[in-house]
């Protein structure tokens, strides 16, 4: 019983963790650009193969 109390323990920081990565990249402006990602495979890539 006691590895399932460490093991949620262990989980519970985690998913903490991933909380808190996620609302910084939320207000870093991670997620701003809208328009892009939905143009970018117009876009031709240069390729520097000769």
């Amino acid at each position: 019983m006691a590895v399932i109390a460490v093991l949620i323990g262990c989980s519970f920081i985690i998913a903490v963790g991933f909380l808190l990565a996620f609302l910084w990249s939320v207000r870093t402006g991670q997620y701003e650009d809208k328009y892009t990602p939905s143009v970018r495979i117009l876009f031709e890539e240069k390729s520097n193969q000769s």
